[in-house]
C-alpha cells in the first residue's frame, strides 16, 4: 500500500496540526522544500519557491505529501519504507536576482536558473555539489536549459530543519 493512501486517511489530523502551527508561526511569504532520504540517498523531493498556500505550515504539509507520492523521479513511498525515511525541510528566503555566478556560495545559497518560461532550482549545501559550476549545471539540467542557452540567475538562502 502506498503512503499516499495513509496520508489521505490522516489528512484531517495533518490539517488540524498545520492550522495550529500556522496560527503560532505564520510566514505566508515563503516557499518550502521537503526532502525524503533513505540511508542518505534521495527518495523524494518536492517544493515551492514561493507561497502557494495561506501559511508555511501548509506549504510543508502539501510538499511532504507530494514528496512521498508525486515526485516523478521515484515510485510512491510504501508503508514498508516509513521506518527508514529521514526528513529534511528547507524554508526558503526570498529569491534575489544576481548578475554573476561569482555571487553564489554553494554552501549558503540555493540557485534558480531561468530561461524563458523554464526554471531549475537547486538547494544549497547538498552533498556532492562542491562548486558553483556544478550547482548551476544541475539547476539548468532540472529546468531543461541547455548549456548553449542564455539564462538568468537568482539566489536564495534557506533555514534547514532535519
Amino acid at each position: 500500500m502506498a503512503v499516499s493512501g495513509d496520508l489521505c486517511e490522516n489528512w484531517k489530523a495533518a490539517e488540524a496540526s498545520a492550522g495550529r502551527s500556522a496560527r503560532r508561526n505564520d510566514r505566508p511569504d515563503c516557499g518550502a522544500f521537503v526532502s525524503l532520504l533513505v540511508h542518505g540517498q534521495l527518495r523524494g523531493c518536492i517544493g515551492t519557491t514561493g507561497p502557494t498556500t495561506e501559511s508555511v505550515a501548509w506549504e510543508i504539509v502539501q510538499n511532504a505529501v507530494s514528496a512521498c507520492s508525486r515526485d516523478p523521479r521515484f515510485p510512491p513511498v510504501t508503508v514498508s519504507e516509513l521506518g527508514s525515511l529521514e526528513y529534511s525541510v528547507d524554508v526558503l528566503g526570498q529569491p534575489e536576482p544576481i548578475s554573476s555566478p561569482a555571487e553564489l556560495d554553494v554552501k549558503k545559497h540555493g540557485a534558480i536558473v531561468s530561461c524563458g518560461g523554464r526554471r531549475g532550482l537547486l538547494l544549497p549545501d547538498l552533498e556532492g555539489v562542491d562548486t558553483v559550476e556544478q550547482q548551476i549545471g544541475i539547476a539548468r539540467q532540472k529546468g531543461g536549459i541547455s548549456s548553449r542557452e542564455e539564462y538568468t540567475l537568482e539566489r536564495f538562502e534557506v533555514v534547514r530543519h532535519t
